[in-house]
């Protein structure tokens, strides 16, 4: 076929969940209150840091930057998929989809990389106690925050601007709920070699060295404690790092099954079913792990809420009753 035949494609059609008719309605009022979830949950972590003294410190710092981009993450998937599923028309514009791919990789990859300058803070929390301060300085937070940002931005304007470069003149239907990359390579009816090799080595080396960056700081936790063992100790690192280990184990763990152990037998529901833990579940649950089980958040939520209740009018009696 030449080129003049071929049929330009301006739009995609997303698939979406594989969902009967009858039970869609239902599936998305859970969808709804999952992403409902997600964003008070991570706004309200936000909040409550922006707003007590008392978390005015590094961890915090990354924390709020993780809840933001937690928050926007969902939102890059969430309210398409749930305007598809209420809609008979489940298309996306190119140019909506190369931005949709855009910003996917780019909270996703800023999610990895702040999970990895959270598990350096712990690190030197630990093993470094005295000296803390004046590692983590602000000045030091904030570049490696900006490092992350700019990190991130490059790697999503790579991927972006080599599927700009591609044709797609065939199948325009994506089996997936979000602009994959993976699925628009197939569409493709260009050579997709260079896109393919950067994924390996560029994706690969995103996912894989924050990976072994948190696990070597890790590492040295774990050795730090063992070389004075006592159980103030064990129980000092495991409220202090437990909340960070849950959330990367939710994180990697669904993206190197999905992405680095790949299977032929992967079918596309099972692929689409995964993709949904880390881009809808992961960000409505961190907020759950960072406050349940964090004594700092807990007691900042119960004074912000005694606050608003006094700023109300209700708080007086409240006082009154608790003495």
């Amino acid at each position: 076929m030449t080129g003049r035949n071929q049929t330009v494609v301006s739009e995609f059609l997303l698939l979406g969940l594989p969902i009967e008719a009858e039970h869609r309605s239902l599936f998305c009022a859970l969808f709804l209150a999952v992403y409902l979830s997600t964003v008070l949950g991570n706004l309200l972590i936000m909040v409550l840091i922006c707003l007590d003294a008392h978390l005015h410190t590094p961890m915090y710092f990354f924390l709020s930057n993780l809840s933001f981009s937690d928050l926007c993450f969902s939102s890059v998937t969430m309210p398409k998929l749930l305007q598809n599923m209420q809609s008979q028309d489940p298309s996306i514009p190119y140019a909506g989809c190369l931005t949709q791919m855009y910003f996917f990789f780019f909270f996703g990859d800023l999610e990895s990389f702040l999970l990895v300058a959270m598990a350096y803070d712990r690190y030197v929390a630990i093993c470094f106690p005295l000296r803390y301060t004046t590692i983590m300085s602000p000045k030091l937070c904030l570049s490696l925050v900006v490092l992350c940002w700019l990190l991130t931005t490059l790697h999503a304007m790579l991927h972006t601007l080599l599927t700009a470069r591609l044709c797609f003149c065939g199948d325009n239907v994506i089996p997936h709920f979000f602009c994959d990359l993976s699925a628009l390579l197939k569409l493709s009816c260009s050579d997709t070699g260079v896109n393919v090799l950067v994924i390996f080595i560029i994706g690969g080396l995103i996912v894989v060295v924050p990976f072994l960056l948190i696990l070597v700081s890790y590492a040295l936790i774990f050795s730090s404690i063992l070389k004075a063992p006592s159980a103030k100790g064990f129980c000092k690192a495991f409220s202090t790092c437990g909340s960070h280990l849950s959330v990367v184990s939710l994180f990697y763990g669904t993206v190197i099954a999905l992405y680095l152990c790949p299977s032929a037998k992967n079918s596309t529901v099972k692929e689409t079913v995964m993709a949904m833990m880390y881009t809808v579940v992961t960000p409505m649950l961190n907020p759950f792990i960072y406050s349940l089980r964090n004594r700092d958040m807990k007691g900042a939520l119960g004074r912000f809420c005694l606050s608003l209740l006094v700023n109300l009018g209700f708080g007086h009696n409240f006082v009154k009753h608790t003495h």
